[in-house]
């Protein structure tokens, strides 16, 4: 089954995944600069571009960039005069996402902060930098349910919110998992289900990246 998966995941790729050279060189990149590889697919990449052209959204908020691959496929859908802001916590990942993100033409729309996410999020705030119309959560699992209320700190109305691997291969149906990323992501669920200031749903997703699942909320 996950070889049909694939395949299913590489028709859709080759008919609308759009990869070109620059996101192919940052895809390659995280192989040859040993950085874990658990970047956004291909489909799923696309799949934020078109979020984001959705929201219309000028202003975009990244917590966790990688090598910046998903940085990418959203910073194209912003405007001329749009704006995102991605936080890193490693400093070699945060060079190498400086240079792809370069190489694919957008400096000029993208900002790459380096530090702890949970630090970096209060400046956003101390600096105006909100309201955002769209943020992608795709860092370390632990503190999800802390990088999500943050982002609520930093929305407004109509604001979407996408968190990225909260089914970790089903592995959040077993509440007593000793593994950090599973509680992270459950803590994060159960917030996510009680919090009145938005309203969201789980989408499950199979393909190159196995099972998991994608949060999608709005900020009311």
């Amino acid at each position: 089954m996950n070889d049909l998966f694939g395949k299913v995941d590489e028709y859709i790729q080759d008919l609308v995944g759009q990869e070109d050279s620059a996101l192919k060189a940052a895809a390659h990149s995280v192989e040859e600069n040993g950085i874990p590889p658990i970047a956004v697919s291909v489909n799923q990449g696309k799949f934020l571009h078109v979020l984001a052209l959705a929201v219309g959204a000028r202003r975009i908020l990244e917590v966790g960039t990688l090598a910046g691959y998903s940085t990418i496929w959203m910073a194209r859908a912003l405007p001329s005069d749009g704006k995102l802001i991605t936080l890193e916590y490693d400093p070699k990942h945060a060079e190498v996402a400086r240079k792809n993100i370069a190489n694919a033409g957008l400096s000029d729309k993208v900002e790459v902060r380096v530090g702890k996410a949970i630090d970096s999020l209060p400046n956003l705030e101390k600096e105006n930098l909100g309201p955002f119309d769209m943020i992608f959560i795709d860092a370390d699992k632990p503190p999800y349910k802390e990088y999500y209320e943050w982002a609520i700190k930093l929305s407004r109305p109509g604001t979407l919110i996408i968190a990225d691997n909260v089914i970790r291969e089903g592995k959040v149906l077993d509440p007593n998992s000793d593994d950090d990323m599973v509680q992270g992501v459950r803590r994060f669920n159960q917030a996510m289900a009680e919090n009145s200031s938005t309203i969201g749903t789980i989408i499950q997703n199979v393909g190159a990246k196995a099972h998991d699942g994608m949060a999608i909320m709005v900020v009311k």
